[in-house]
């Protein structure tokens, strides 16, 4: 088999091996897709908080089909359609300790064929395609995440057009709540109005988009706030957030600030909250609401394994509107 391994030198390898077999409770993975997160451009740039071991296996979102199931196997069977929940230690509850992780303590899924626990997979839903699929573990549950609990009459607010900002997007919506997006371009501004958006700010053009959306809400501010800029954008951030608001923290993309002068947000009584990528529950959980409404993942790219290099480039660089994803 084929798979892409980042070496000492933090290059992108393709090497070949020998399929793996599945053990007692393990199954073996045909993958058939794999989409980027901003999480692998950190480890292949060396920014990673974690340094990740050489010459694993890289990326940590998948879905595949089972080809082959090892002893005492029982929550699967082969030709199951499956994806990988992104952190494979935590399967519910509160997380009390960080386990090993893919592409930096453990192989990821960038490969032909994985040998994994069983327990560490969630079916995938049906009208979903692989390359679909593959977009849930670690963008879609974050944005899930994200905005926990709103409903009818909340107001959240998603910053660009990533792939969490988007998915925070569309489950918003499917919980019957307002969306308001800031983006830097007309065309992307559209086209988050077509998913759903009732006002769009073009963040480029007005460095005070916060009050801006205040307008939009007749000076009340929004419930939630999809914060992925960081240090950079939280200041205009709780300038649109309403009362008791909360700002669910997912990124850093704004890079590190000078500082932030917390006067403004205890003047809100609002709530900042960090963001980490769920348990196998809430997958499951996000899954059966994306199975009964039907919700399809907005993808930007989808390349062959081939070029695997150059979807890593694509992210990096590229203009995006959604998910990159490696067909295998």
């Amino acid at each position: 088999m084929q798979s892409y391994r980042l070496n000492a030198d933090r290059v992108l390898e393709l090497v070949e091996g020998p399929t793996p077999t599945p053990g007692r409770g393990q199954v073996l993975i045909r993958v058939k897709a794999t989409s980027l997160n901003g999480r692998d451009m950190l480890i292949a740039s060396g920014l990673y908080p974690f340094p990740p071991l050489p010459n694993l296996i890289q990326l940590s979102d998948a879905a595949g089909v089972i080809e082959a199931v090892g002893p005492d196997t029982t929550r699967f069977r082969v030709g199951d359609r499956v994806v990988n929940s992104f952190n494979p230690t935590w399967y519910g509850g509160p997380m009390r300790k960080l386990g090993r992780m893919y592409g930096t303590d453990i192989d990821g899924w960038l490969t032909d064929y994985a040998v994994v626990d069983e327990n560490v997979l969630v079916s995938m839903p049906e009208h979903l395609s692989f390359e679909e699929a593959a977009t849930l573990p670690c963008a879609a549950l974050t944005g899930w995440s994200a905005v926990a609990g709103v409903g009818p009459g909340d107001t959240v607010l998603v910053q660009g057009s990533g792939g969490v900002s988007l998915f925070a997007l569309q489950f918003a919506r499917t919980a019957g709540a307002r969306v308001i997006a800031t983006t830097s371009s007309e065309a992307k501004a559209e086209r988050l109005r077509e998913l759903g958006a009732s006002d769009v700010v073009n963040y480029a053009e007005t460095p005070d988009w916060g009050s801006v959306v205040r307008k939009f809400t007749d000076d009340r501010g929004v419930d939630i706030v999809v914060e992925v800029g960081g240090a950079a954008t939280i200041p205009q951030s709780v300038q649109a957030l309403a009362l008791h608001g909360t700002i669910s923290l997912v990124g850093h993309l704004g890079g590190a600030g000078q500082g932030m002068d917390l006067m403004p947000l205890s003047l809100r009584f609002a709530t900042l909250r960090a963001i980490g990528v769920g348990s196998r529950s809430d997958l499951e959980e996000m899954n059966r609401v994306i199975a009964r409404h039907r919700v399809r993942p907005v993808i930007d790219r989808v390349l062959p394994f081939p070029e695997a290099l150059q979807a890593f480039e694509h992210f990096a660089h590229g203009s995006r509107f959604g998910k990159v994803v490696i067909s295998h």
